[in-house]
């Protein structure tokens, strides 16, 4: 008889246990903004936002998104839900986000904000967590976001010239094409001081060709003269030379007073 009673008491406790469990994942699984309209979805998210909960924002939209599916507030939701990725350093995720946005809502009124943003998070994707700390030049890096960067920006300024971005826009274009420009130069310098001279011509020649009145111009003139005049090519050095001196006629090389090749002291192209 005793037995039978210390039986029943483990499994009357197992069942307290189980009920216990059950009661707890069903709590942590109860959704506290079902019952909330759209409207206080998107203040909740917006405040979020604002106190830089990034990661809590994000969840809140994409419920927006689906709760008000077909309506402005649905769009809204989806370009402030990739703004919050940017700001969470999420660059892939918000990228996706505005692509998705774009092929999905092509007459959008936010358009011309969905395509600012593009280019800003490939604009800032150039420079990246350890740049701020080695104080790497843009140029010295891969140039595929500048690129990318440079396509939404120029799509923006054609499609929306009157958006209040573009003037904005307009302004990191010719950052980004002085940006390319000096990417090819310093890879033309790299090359020169090696003495691959023929890979420095190539290089400094698709700065000049392609990048038309930028500041790396300069040098990549001076790096087409010394390399052509280490290849004992006297014809196309002094060529360089008088394009140098028609457009750069301070320069240093044209004088012989040092080598006119510049030496990096700090990110040159950080104009604001």
């Amino acid at each position: 008889m005793l037995r039978a009673k210390l039986s029943v008491v483990p499994a009357f406790a197992l069942v307290a246990c189980l009920s216990a469990l059950l009661g707890g994942c069903s709590s942590t699984n109860v959704d506290k903004t079902a019952n909330w309209t759209p409207d206080r979805l998107y203040s909740e998210a917006k405040d979020e936002l604002a106190s830089g909960a990034y990661d809590k924002a994000v969840p809140l939209f994409e419920k927006l998104e689906g709760r008000a599916a077909g309506t402005p507030l649905a769009q809204q939701a989806e370009l402030e839900k990739a703004y919050a990725q940017y700001r969470a350093s999420e660059q892939a995720q918000a990228l996706a986000t505005l692509d998705r946005f774009i092929r999905l809502h092509p007459a959008s009124p936010g358009m011309d904000y969905a395509l600012y943003m593009k280019g800003i998070v490939n604009f800032n994707d150039n420079l990246g967590l350890f740049a701020s700390f080695t104080h790497q030049d843009l140029s010295e890096r891969d140039q595929k976001a500048a690129k990318d960067s440079f396509e939404s920006f120029k799509e923006l300024s054609t499609r929306f010239p009157d958006s209040r971005y573009t003037p904005d826009a307009r302004q990191r274009m010719v950052y980004i094409v002085n940006s390319l420009a000096q990417y090819e130069v310093h890879v033309a310098r790299y090359y020169y001081s090696r003495g691959a001279y023929v890979a420095a011509i190539n290089r400094a020649q698709v700065a000049v060709t392609e990048y038309r009145d930028v500041p790396a111009t300069e040098e990549a003139l001076v790096i087409l003269a010394k390399s052509y005049d280490a290849l004992g090519m006297p014809q196309l050095r002094d060529d360089s030379r008088r394009v140098l001196a028609q457009n750069y006629p301070q320069n240093a090389y044209l004088g012989g007073q040092s080598s006119g090749l510049k030496k990096s002291t700090g990110p040159w192209w950080k104009i604001w």
